[in-house]
């Protein structure tokens, strides 16, 4: 049902006549994310441009019962930004100022607009470092980051987005403006309610700027490559690496068919027979980085690598993290339909974890390829399959499924930087007790008693 007039001058006022799309060939762009199953129109997208004017619009909407989805760049893997029941996309991608850099305190305030790849070419020339890298980075906007709690290679050794996370201003569903956290590295000022949000994914407030913790830029980076001719060996050899004592920056795994993609997208250098490569990256002074690269390279050749090498200089280093990058370019590239999955298990379960989705694969005769953050036990299988094709479609769904078990039974999680979302919620009852579910929707209560922010999302409605 289409907005009355008023309704729509309504958010015209409070923000302008250009800030207020209606029209459905202007919606259509706002009606999907990063997931390729899942659509759905609003009836109004607005652009906020100050936390005011997000007060407002939400006041208003909670007075006439209009429900509220939060959208970024619309990077997100699991159906999170997608508005299911209509009503209005809040999209913050306005809200794009860098507030403040603070180089003595090592801190920055910004806008939730604020494009992630921004905040590092800006953080480069101070010799400044913000290391949560989601592989979107060039797209993805700091308030999605933190409502999804994103990850990247980095978090192996540096965390993920709640670990530098201080404080944030929000707005709450009936308009009323907060300020949380604050700006110090320690703070234990009551309930930690910045870290709450982090990764609420949009059902509990609109973050509308945030305060980040920094760090100096490593003074050294060297990059490594290990071929080898199983992909359940590659994640050994993870394992191996870590309980030598060697934490690398990064550790990240692709597999045959994904470095096959790449190379005819873009030939970037990387051996095409190889059944799985994984990438390293070493930080820190010179001589501890060197040393932590030939420890890699020699547990690598340990573990049954049939190469291993390091970057022959910065070229070929960018040149290989830039595949990366193009990992899942390539696979949405190469398939109608893509189910982007996000697990996690500790990393001693990596080498089983790879193995049963094999087996899993072979046994419901669905494609399923890799890449990941092996690092960090957080690996992305990606399941090819056409949802125009029901019987494939249902088999594909099914290995999501069988997935989500092994991984469950291997002590993981059914998400470890994507979010539940659409994707999950099917899901997150066999991940966690009823008794959790039903704590999760009380604090949603307390925070939106209506039930109009980001709706649909996370657990299935009851019935």
């Amino acid at each position: 049902m289409a907005f009355s007039q008023t309704t729509i001058d309504a958010m015209k006022t409070i923000t302008a006549a250009d800030a207020v799309l209606t029209e459905a060939t202007d919606l259509a762009a706002y009606s999907y994310d990063g997931t390729s199953n899942w659509q759905s129109l609003p009836q109004a997208v607005v652009f906020p441009r100050s936390t005011q004017q997000v007060a407002e619009l939400m006041a208003m909407a909670n007075a006439a019962d209009i429900p509220v989805t939060i959208r970024g760049a619309g990077t997100n893997l699991s159906g999170g930004s997608i508005p299911v029941r209509g009503g209005i996309v809040l999209c913050m991608t306005r809200m794009d100022r860098i507030v403040e850099i603070d180089e003595a305190n090592f801190t920055a305030t910004v806008e939730v607009g604020v494009v992630l790849n921004h905040l590092n070419q800006e953080l480069a020339r101070r010799r400044l470092f913000f290391p949560p890298d989601p592989q979107s980075f060039l797209a993805a906007t700091i308030g999605g980051c933190v409502a999804e709690n994103s990850g990247g290679p980095y978090a192996l050794k540096y965390g993920v987005f709640k670990h530098y996370l201080l404080g944030m201003q929000v707005v709450l569903p009936a308009g009323k403006v907060l300020s949380l956290g604050g700006r110090t590295m320690k703070n234990v000022t009551g309930y930690d309610l910045p870290q709450l949000l982090c990764g609420s994914e949009g059902t509990l407030a609109v973050i509308t700027r945030a305060t980040l913790r920094l760090l100096p830029m490593p003074a050294t980076r060297k990059t490594a490559l290990a071929v080898f001719d199983q992909v359940p060996a590659a994640g050994s050899a993870v394992h191996a690496i870590l309980a030598s004592g060697l934490v690398p920056a990064k550790i990240e795994i692709m597999d045959n068919w994904v470095i096959q993609r790449i190379e005819e997208m873009a030939p970037l250098g990387l051996p095409k027979d190889a059944g799985a490569i994984l990438l390293f990256e070493a930080d820190g002074n010179a001589a501890a980085v060197e040393e932590d690269v030939q420890g890699i390279i020699e547990i690598c050749k340990q573990s049954g690598a049939a190469e291993v090498r390091s970057a022959k200089d910065g070229r070929e280093a960018d040149n290989f993290w830039g595949a990366r990058r193009a990992g899942f370019s390539a696979v949405f590239g190469n398939a109608a339909t893509v189910m982007a999955e996000d697990v996690t298990v500790p990393t001693a379960s990596m080498a089983e974890l790879i193995g049963r989705i094999q087996s899993i694969s072979r046994q419901r005769d669905v494609p399923v390829v890799m890449i990941g953050h092996a690092g960090d036990g957080n690996l992305h299988p990606c399941i090819l399959t056409d949802e125009k094709d029901s019987a494939h479609f249902e088999r594909a769904e099914q290995v999501a499924a069988d997935i989500f078990d092994a991984a469950l039974e291997l002590g993981g999680v059914i998400s470890g930087e994507h979010g539940i979302g659409l994707e999950k919620r099917r899901f997150l009852k066999k991940a966690v007790r009823p008794e959790v579910i039903d704590l999760m929707k009380s604090i949603k209560q307390v925070f939106d008693p209506k039930g109009l922010l980001n709706p649909g999302k996370i657990w299935e409605a009851d019935k």
